[in-house]
C-alpha cells in the first residue's frame, strides 16, 4: 500500500476545503451511499485544491485494495454465513447456555455469550446480531423479556462482532496506521472481554431491577459436558483461529482461508451443508464484502488527500491549543469518535479519523496499539446509537421492532460500554499488557 501520511505539502485550509468536506457530509445525510459520497468529496478535494494530480485518485483505488490483509475481510464474512447455514452457530448458542444458564438472568447472559463466540468466528457484528437474533429474541421473550429490551440485549451483544479477535475493524485500521492485524488481535482480547462482560453485568442488573426473567435452573455439570461433546466441532473452528494467530502457525489471513475450510468440511462431514447451498452463499457473502470494499477503496484517495493538506497536524494544533489537559484532550477525541460512531459505518470512520486522530494521540502520551482498541471500541458504541445504529435496523428488521423502542432500551448498555472505553483511553495496561 502506499504510504499516504508522509507529505511536506500544506494547504491552509479554508472553503477549498470545508466546501467539499460539507458536501461529503450532506450527500451521507441525504443517504447516498457512503462509498458514493467518499469518491465525490475526494475527487472534488483533488480538482478544487489541486494538491495532489487528479489521475492520483484512479491509482490509489486499485493501490489501496491490493493489499494480502484484505483478503481476509470476504474470507470471514464467508465463514460467518458458513456458521449459519451449517448450524454450528446454534451448538455455540448451546454451549453459552449450558455455561452460564444456572446463573441470574442466565439466557439473557447465555445471548451475549453466544454473541462473543460468534465473534470469534465471524468478525462481523451484523451479522451477529443477524445470526444470533434469529435465534433468540423470541425465546427471550417466552423468558420474559419485554420484546424491544431483548432487541436491546442482542444488538448489545453484537457489538462484541467488531470487538472481540478475529475482528474486520482491526484488520482496516491495522491496514491504514501499519500495524500487525496479530498484534492487534493479541492486546484487543481482554478489551473484547470486558465489554462482553460489561454487557453481560448491565443486564443482570436490568434483570434484578425488572425481574424480566424468572425461571432460573441449575448449573448441571454433567449436561455442560454433554453439551461440549455435542459441539466439539463448531468449538473447534474459534479454536483453530485464535490457537493458530496467537501462537504465530498463521496469519490472520491465512486463519480466515482455514477457518473457511474448516467450516466447510464439518457442514459437509455433517451433513448439514449441500453443495447446492454454495450459490447462495457466496452470494450473500458476496453482497456483504461489496459493502465494505468499495468504501475502503474510495476513502483511501480521500485519506491521502487530507495527508497531503496536512489535516492531521493541523488537527492537533488545533486541539492542542485549546488546552494542555491530557484527560480534556483524550475525553475530547472519544467524544469525536463516538460522535462519528453515530452517524457513519465503521470501516470510512476507521479509514478517514484514524490518520487524523493518531498524531494526537501520539501527543498525549498513548501508544499506537492502544489508540486503535480505543478507536474500535469508540467506535463499537455507534452501532446501538441513532441515528445510524447498525444494531439496531437489523434486529428491528428482524423482529419488527420500532428502531426508537429499541434505542431507548440500549442506553445502559451505551453507558456501561462508555466505562470500558474510559477505562481502555486511561489504563493503557488493559491493551498493552500481553505486547511487552
Amino acid at each position: 500500500m502506499l504510504n499516504y501520511y508522509q507529505t511536506e505539502t500544506f494547504v491552509d485550509l479554508g472553503w477549498e476545503f470545508y466546501g467539499p468536506v460539507i458536501g461529503m457530509l450532506v450527500l451521507i445525510a441525504l443517504a447516498v451511499p457512503v462509498w458514493v459520497s467518499l469518491g465525490l468529496g475526494s475527487i472534488a478535494l483533488l480538482y478544487i485544491t489541486d494538491v495532489l494530480p487528479l489521475s492520483l485518485f484512479g491509482e490509489s483505488l486499485f493501490d489501496g485494495i491490493d493489499a494480502f490483509a484484505l483478503i481476509a475481510v470476504p474470507l470471514f464474512i464467508l465463514t460467518g454465513d458458513v456458521l449459519v447455514r451449517t448450524g454450528l452457530s446454534n451448538k455455540l448458542l448451546d454451549v453459552a447456555e449450558a455455561s452460564v444458564g444456572g446463573a441470574r438472568a442466565g439466557f439473557g447472559s447465555a445471548t451475549v455469550l453466544g454473541c462473543g463466540f460468534f465473534a470469534c468466528i465471524s468478525g462481523s457484528d451484523a451479522a451477529g446480531a443477524a445470526a444470533v437474533g434469529r435465534m433468540t429474541i423470541d425465546r427471550l421473550v417466552k423468558e420474559g423479556y419485554p420484546k424491544p429490551y431483548a432487541c436491546a440485549l442482542v444488538a448489545a451483544g453484537a457489538c462484541t462482532g467488531i470487538l472481540i479477535p478475529p475482528s474486520i475493524a482491526y484488520i482496516i485500521i491495522g491496514l491504514v496506521l501499519g500495524i500487525s492485524a496479530s498484534t492487534l488481535f493479541l492486546a484487543a482480547a481482554v478489551p473484547g472481554l470486558m465489554v462482553m462482560a460489561a454487557i453481560m453485568l448491565t443486564n443482570v442488573v436490568m434483570n434484578r431491577i425488572h425481574g424480566y426473567e424468572n425461571a432460573r435452573q441449575g448449573f448441571s455439570f454433567k449436561r455442560w459436558i454433554a453439551v461440549i461433546i455435542d459441539a466439539r466441532y463448531a468449538l473447534m473452528v474459534p479454536f483453530v483461529i485464535l490457537g493458530g494467530i496467537y501462537s504465530g502457525i498463521f496469519t490472520p489471513t491465512e486463519a480466515a482461508a482455514i477457518a473457511v475450510v474448516t467450516t466447510i468440511i464439518i457442514g459437509l462431514f455433517q451433513g448439514t451443508l449441500k453443495v447446492s447451498d454454495f450459490p447462495k452463499m457466496l452470494e450473500s457473502s458476496a453482497k456483504v464484502n461489496g459493502v465494505i470494499l468499495p468504501i475502503i477503496a474510495l476513502s483511501l484517495p480521500l485519506a491521502q488527500t487530507l495527508a497531503a493538506l496536512n489535516v492531521p497536524q493541523a488537527f492537533v494544533e488545533s486541539m492542542t491549543s485549546l488546552t494542555d489537559s491530557h484527560v480534556l484532550l483524550t475525553l475530547i477525541m472519544i467524544g469525536i469518535l463516538i460522535l462519528a460512531g453515530c452517524f457513519m459505518e465503521t470501516t470510512p470512520n476507521i479509514l478517514i479519523l484514524s490518520p487524523i486522530l493518531l498524531p494526537l494521540a501520539r501527543e498525549i502520551g498513548m501508544e499506537d496499539v492502544q489508540f486503535c482498541i480505543m478507536m474500535v471500541t469508540s467506535l463499537g458504541v455507534g452501532f446501538i446509537t441513532p441515528p445510524l445504529g447498525l444494531n439496531l435496523f437489523v434486529v428491528s428488521g428482524l423482529t419488527g421492532t420500532s428502531v426508537l423502542k429499541i434505542a431507548a432500551r440500549s442506553g445502559p448498555y451505551v453507558i456501561s460500554m462508555l466505562a470500558v472505553v474510559l477505562m481502555l483511553a486511561f489504563i493503557p495496561e488493559l491493551s498493552l499488557w500481553a505486547l511487552d
